[in-house]
């Protein structure tokens, strides 16, 4: 592992590549192990919003020209070069996502943008939002210590989700499908937006992060727990260690 604190894993649409968020910047997974891209940044929140486009938050590292907290700052470049948008000095957001109408992140409060420079607050969620996962038609996830959070307007308005599992971490797939990973790392799939959940299979150790992509038989969950990455190419039902 590049770092002993990895805040987020991911797939570039790009090249399909594999991208950790770390304490110590971002790494690309690859045929030579994991490298390095781009400054170094605490990345505690990252999100990519397209190929090669980023959004991420955290602390500079040293060398970097950014306030800190960098509030919310963006690549599209792939994470060679950031550049700030807004709440330099003042946010330092844990857990960032994109939805069809724009960008939530949790500071202490969960705040909502349409276009990462002007922000406002979104109501009703109940407690710290642990992660957010964003999708289509305004919808926003966030997992909570009461359990899911659903937002059907990018974040504006909350309401839980009683009946899905207690889970820690939630990514956003694609279309309708969403992957879950309770604190025990069982892993959940969901293919209606977080209305109903399937238990899949499990990681072994406490899990940092969770990322997926894809849908149907061609559904790839990652997950990083206990210092190793694995993935599962059969939707969550199987883990094998992923091989950089």
């Amino acid at each position: 592992m590049p770092s002993s604190h990895v805040h987020a894993i991911t797939v570039n649409p790009k090249d399909g590549q594999v991208y950790l968020a770390t304490h110590d910047g971002l790494f690309i997974a690859g045929a030579d192990g994991w490298t390095a891209r781009g400054p170094n940044i605490d990345l505690m929140g990252f999100t990519v919003a397209d190929s090669d486009h980023f959004y991420a938050s955290g602390h500079p590292g040293e060398g970097t020209d950014l306030p800190s907290p960098v509030g919310l700052i963006e690549s599209r470049d792939g994470g060679t070069t950031w550049t700030s948008l807004s709440r330099g000095g003042e946010s330092d957001f844990h857990t960032l996502t994109t939805s069809s109408g724009g960008i939530a992140g949790f500071d202490g409060k969960l705040r909502i943008s349409p276009d990462g420079t002007e922000w406002g607050t979104g109501t009703g969620l109940q407690g710290a939002a642990f992660s957010l996962a964003g999708g289509e038609s305004g919808a926003v996830l966030a997992t909570t210590e009461l359990g899911l959070s659903v937002s059907i307007d990018d974040g504006a308005t909350w309401a839980m989700a009683d009946d899905a599992p207690l889970m820690l971490l939630v990514a956003w797939a694609d279309g309708e499908t969403v992957a879950g990973i309770e604190p025990d790392g069982t892993i959940h799939v969901s293919i209606d937006g977080g209305r109903t959940w399937q238990k899949r299979g499990r990681v072994e150790g406490q899990p940092e992060a969770l990322g997926a992509t894809g849908s149907g038989d061609a559904l790839r969950i990652l997950a990083v727990a206990d210092g190793s990455v694995s993935e599962s190419r059969d939707a969550g039902a199987t883990f094998d260690e992923l091989q950089p």
